[in-house]
């Protein structure tokens, strides 16, 4: 057993990294820190200059901002600073109405918005905010290391905080000592009145799949799989619906549905991954209200525990991770004990690690039914007690070990690649 103290830290944690989001995280961090630069100013700017990471502008480029039927960071930023309100933190775009996408427009269209990358700088996740207003009065904001971490603030005459400098802004470093099996403890031992929160987050993602039936979002590959030729190809099966209602929610977000999803580790994707699986999967087998609460707890906690070592922002697809944890979560429901719970994230790197991010877009649904279908089959060869070995590529017969080789790939091998990923985007 955990003491309640070690249950309490991992709860905070949790509450930290599972939180709503509208939108993708990226651009949405953008507006938010724009909003923020904003309020400093204490009046609407003439002039907004963005300097960003490369992985922000990767995860930017290409995915629609929720409410406006365009994509893009401008979009994102001229709302940002028209409409934003930073209490919101990745809700901030929530009051977003016709009135000030029509403004925005007009902002965009007057060559007032500035875009540029931040460089020399190893921060993946970093957004500086520079808004001008009159007499050439400039305040800035800078968020880095999380999407919500404000490290810089200017109000254009003085400075109010800064915390450059200090260790990174991950906020999950101070409880980094995560195990698979204190996970697995926690989340099948803890009292469940403490757990039951998690239950948000399958009220908010199964609210983007359901939304996602309403109006034509991204590449509607959800209802692609559901209806007409996919429906007689891969059937009315539990493995259908679910890849289908996960897709269906990717597929409204990246294609700015106004809905709000319940993220982990700053990626949406990752939340609905994480979630829609497990729910899908509980609702149509009948399982209980109890097993369903741990399933999402085992679940959730995997992918944050991986995104610990991996970073929040890498070359390597974040579907990779939470559909190891979706994973973790279906073989807990089908039955499975703590071995086979390893052997189930042993066949999920084995299989998907190698995926590339190249940035937030509608195609992310692609990659989602990817992960999700990669892990029902590594769910149910572990219920075979089948699992790949340390013989075999990267996978060590520690399961520790083997998320550590997958975080190595992610970290030192793929650095060149994420370089390489921007660079043909931007040429295009």
């Amino acid at each position: 057993m955990l003491s309640p103290q070690r249950e309490d830290e991992i709860i905070d944690l949790i509450n930290r990294e599972v939180i709503p989001a509208i939108g993708c995280t990226e651009p949405i961090a953008v507006a938010l820190c724009t909003a923020k630069a904003t309020e400093l100013l204490g009046t609407r700017p003439k002039k907004i200059k963005a300097t960003l990471s490369a992985n922000i502008i990767k995860n930017a480029m290409g995915v629609g901002i929720p409410g406006t039927g365009m994509i893009g960071l401008p979009i994102a930023i001229a709302l940002g600073a028209l409409k934003g309100k930073s209490m919101y933190e990745l809700e901030v775009l929530k009051d977003v109405d016709e009135e000030s996408i029509s403004e925005g427009k007009k902002m965009i269209a007057e060559n007032r918005i500035a875009i540029g990358q931040k460089k020399g700088i190893n921060e993946k996740l970093y957004i500086e905010i520079e808004c001008e207003g009159e007499g050439e009065r400039k305040s800035k904001a800078i968020i880095s290391g999380s999407h919500t971490r404000f490290v810089y603030l200017h109000d254009g005459e003085k400075t109010i905080e800064d915390l450059r400098g200090e260790q990174s802004g991950d906020e999950t470093e101070h409880v980094c000592n995560l195990d698979f099996d204190t996970i697995y403890k926690f989340a099948t031992e803890t009292d469940l009145d403490k757990l039951r929160f998690i239950l948000d987050s399958a009220h908010l993602n199964t609210g983007a799949w359901h939304e996602s039936m309403n109006a034509d979002y991204g590449h509607r590959l959800g209802e692609v799989i559901r209806k007409g030729l996919g429906k007689q190809i891969i059937g009315e099966s539990i493995f259908a619906d679910i890849v289908a209602s996960t897709a269906g929610a990717c597929d409204a977000r990246m294609g700015g549905a106004m809905v709000t999803v319940m993220s982990n580790s700053g990626s949406g994707n990752q939340g609905i991954t994480a979630t829609m699986p497990v729910v899908r999967y509980a609702t149509l087998t009948g399982k209980s209200e109890e097993e369903l609460i741990r399933a999402l707890i085992l679940s959730h906690l995997t992918v944050i525990y991986i995104k610990q070592s991996l970073g929040r922002l890498s070359a390597l697809c974040g579907c990779v991770v939470a559909g190891t944890g979706s994973s973790c979560g279906i073989t807990y429901l089908m039955g499975g004990n703590y071995n086979q719970l390893t052997y189930a994230v042993k066949n999920m790197i084995a299989n998907l690690t190698g995926m590339i991010c190249d940035g937030a877009k509608p195609s992310c649904a692609l990659k989602v039914t990817s992960g999700i279908s990669t892990a029902i089959y590594s769910a149910l060869m572990a219920m075979e007690d089948k699992t790949v070995s340390s013989l075999e590529g990267i996978i060590d017969d520690d399961v520790d070990r083997t998320i550590a080789n997958f975080s190595r790939i992610g970290v030192t091998a793929m650095a060149n690649a994420d370089e390489e990923i921007l660079r043909i985007m931007l040429e295009k």
